[in-house]
């Protein structure tokens, strides 16, 4: 019986499965934007981006934790607040079901947000960390998420402290100001070059180095994929460009792999 229509891809779609289908690795890249339907406002986007409502390197710049811990915190509580309830979406469990059907090696995400794991990826690289817990800089004590709230409602100048030295306890999350974890950039470099493909989800891929990956996998040969409504760096480069949302065009994609 053939498709209506109304139930075939659109070619771009088509093409993004058929690249999936043909790749010996595939890889995710993921940002911001594939958080959104969960809930989850971006950085950058005009009118709705977090960082239009805050100067970040008035809240989340490694010096502002060293100097002002409490003014900090009133930041990253509200942050670990907003976050902490959050599940994954459609897009998310799409991923989970391309890894669990061996089209997808792994992906490599920009998000602290821990939808990713809470999904059920398994390869996860988090490139600028994760809000799963926190740490003293000094003694290297290390809590869970829960335990830092707990200890940040229960500090009279609004800190979470490390129970050993009293220091303020710092995000396992990368900052303004700080290096990303060389271990999971080096991972990523890795993944990338060795993908034939590598789809980019709800990315601006304006912060480097991360920016840089896609760079990466075209160099050694292969193909990039993104998937965002807005324009990026790598518009040009692409073999398959989707501006659609982020859900349905996953979906779509599930669809055409006969994954649905």
């Amino acid at each position: 019986m053939r498709a209506s229509p109304e139930s075939r891809p659109h070619a771009s779609v088509a093409r993004l499965a058929e690249l999936l289908r043909a790749a010996r690795s595939a890889v995710v890249l993921t940002g911001a934007g594939i958080s959104v339907p969960s809930g989850i406002p971006d950085f950058r986007s005009p009118g709705s981006g977090l960082w239009e409502r805050v100067d970040p390197m008035d809240v989340a710049h490694i010096d502002v934790f060293h100097s002002e811990p409490a003014r900090f915190w009133r930041f990253y509580g509200e942050r670990f607040a907003s976050l902490g309830g959050k599940q994954p979406n459609a897009a998310h469990h799409a991923l989970v079901a391309l890894e669990r059907a061996d089209m997808l090696d792994a992906v490599i995400t920009q998000n602290i947000d821990m939808l990713h794991r809470k999904a059920g990826t398994s390869e996860l690289v988090e490139v600028h960390g994760s809000i799963a817990t926190c740490s003293c800089l000094s003694c290297g004590e290390r809590v869970s998420a829960q335990v830092a709230r707990v200890r940040l409602a229960q500090d009279p100048d609004g800190v979470p402290r490390c129970q050993r030295c009293g220091l303020p306890l710092k995000p396992d999350v990368v900052l303004f100001g700080e290096l990303l974890p060389t271990a999971a950039l080096a991972r990523a470099g890795e993944l990338c070059e060795q993908a034939d493909l590598l789809l980019c989800i709800g990315s601006s891929l304006e912060v480097y180095p991360v920016a840089a990956l896609p760079q990466r996998t075209l160099d050694a040969g292969g193909a990039v994929a993104v998937i965002t409504r807005s324009a990026t760096p790598l518009d040009e480069a692409a073999t398959v460009r989707l501006e659609g949302d982020v859900v349905e065009e996953m979906q779509a994609l599930l669809a055409a792999l006969d994954l649905s």
